[in-house]
């Protein structure tokens, strides 16, 4: 009974611990509504381009970096996070899969994932994204990751 019991709370209290760290952040996948938030919160944003429903390599850096209580912390306070995801098998919103193949195109992107880290800025009614430079999958867990990720915001300082 007591193993049971054990095995019950050690089941909710990790769904409770992995849906707190999971559930913080907020993933745009519309770049506009990203680009506003960037100039009002004066973050830059970090574009995160994955084959959501095939590619491996993507599913190992949400798994090993973006599912963890440190990039949590950090995101929640550095980053605007972009999702824009390039499936095989699900169909996305045709303007989401029109606004991925440009920003693909736009910044290069030829394989996954690739991470590129951009500032914004408004002029008149219009976003710029001003690349900064990319990434993708680090081995080293999220800390060597992060550590990228700001020498990368920081213009490699």
């Amino acid at each position: 009974m007591k193993s049971i019991f054990l095995s019950i709370a050690l089941t909710v209290s990790t769904f409770i611990t992995w849906s707190q760290t999971t559930s913080t952040l907020t993933w745009y996948t519309d770049i506009s509504l990203a680009s506003q938030a960037a100039t009002a919160e004066n973050k830059p944003m970090l574009l995160f381009f994955t084959g959501s429903d095939w590619c491996g390599w993507c599913h190992r850096l949400q798994r090993e970096v973006f599912n963890t209580p440190q990039f949590t912390t950090w995101a929640s306070t550095d980053v605007i996070l972009v999702e824009l995801d390039f499936p095989r098998n699900k169909v996305l919103p045709q303007n989401i899969t029109e606004q991925n193949q440009l920003l693909q195109q736009q910044f290069a992107v030829q394989g996954y994932p690739t991470v590129w880290f951009v500032n914004v800025t408004k002029v008149e009614d219009k976003f710029n994204l001003a690349p900064l430079n990319s990434t993708g999958y680090l081995q080293g867990g999220p800390e060597v990751w992060i550590t990228n990720a700001k020498s990368i915001i920081n213009g490699g300082k």
